[in-house]
């Protein structure tokens, strides 16, 4: 509605979208990704993970063509990076190509312990399960604790949280079909034992 955007699109990727596996598939890839989203905005989660080197070092090919993209088509393509606050700061100073086309740098700061409960509510009602106000202190002291680790996921661990109820609730409760219950709550150490392993199996495949 203002003009910035010739269209109403956002494509949205990550690496894997952008980044091949064998040498001189990237250019071809992230600027097929680039076409797609020409007119509207390219919105590109994680994009510090494009400067992190794995087993090839093609991500610095597809941060050159979308360098060129830039400033070839500014006038027809909104690029937004998003990332955790510390990695995207290292990411600029690794990759000042981009730095120097970026016209506005953005932080949002996380949800409060309050909000993601609240989050965590209104996801469960929204699939027919009820919240008892009881279970709010348990609720809001995993999200506490959570909350102040260091990349906790902000609402993507409400979301862990949610799945995780689910599971315990269809293991403890399988016959209720409305009504979340404490026991189906995962706990603090629960939760973190979740965390861990899935942590551990990424990076067991990332190896």
């Amino acid at each position: 509605q203002l003009g910035v955007v010739k269209e109403d699109k956002l494509v949205e990727v990550e690496r894997k979208d952008l980044v091949a596996q064998y040498i001189g598939q990237t250019a071809p890839k992230t600027a097929e990704v680039i076409r797609k989203a020409m007119g509207g905005v390219l919105f590109i989660d994680e994009a510090y993970s494009l400067s992190v080197a794995s087993g090839n070092d093609y991500g610095k090919e597809a941060i050159a063509t979308l360098i060129k993209a830039m400033e070839d088509h500014s006038n027809e393509l909104v690029v937004i990076f998003a990332g955790y606050k510390k990695e995207m700061n290292d990411f600029l100073t690794i990759n000042p190509g981009i730095a120097s086309r970026i016209g506005y740098n953005f932080y949002f700061p996380d949800y409060s312990p309050e909000e993601l409960a609240k989050i965590y509510v209104l996801s469960m009602e929204k699939i027919g399960f009820s919240v008892d106000d009881s279970l709010r202190p348990h609720i809001l002291k995993v999200m506490e604790y959570f909350s102040s680790l260091e990349n906790f996921g902000n609402g993507r661990f409400v979301k862990k949280y949610v799945q995780e109820t689910l599971i315990q609730h269809a293991k403890l409760n399988p016959n209720n079909y409305d009504s979340i219950q404490k026991e189906d709550l995962p706990d603090i150490n629960e939760m973190s034992d979740m965390l861990s392993l899935k942590q551990g199996n990424r990076e067991r495949e990332f190896d």
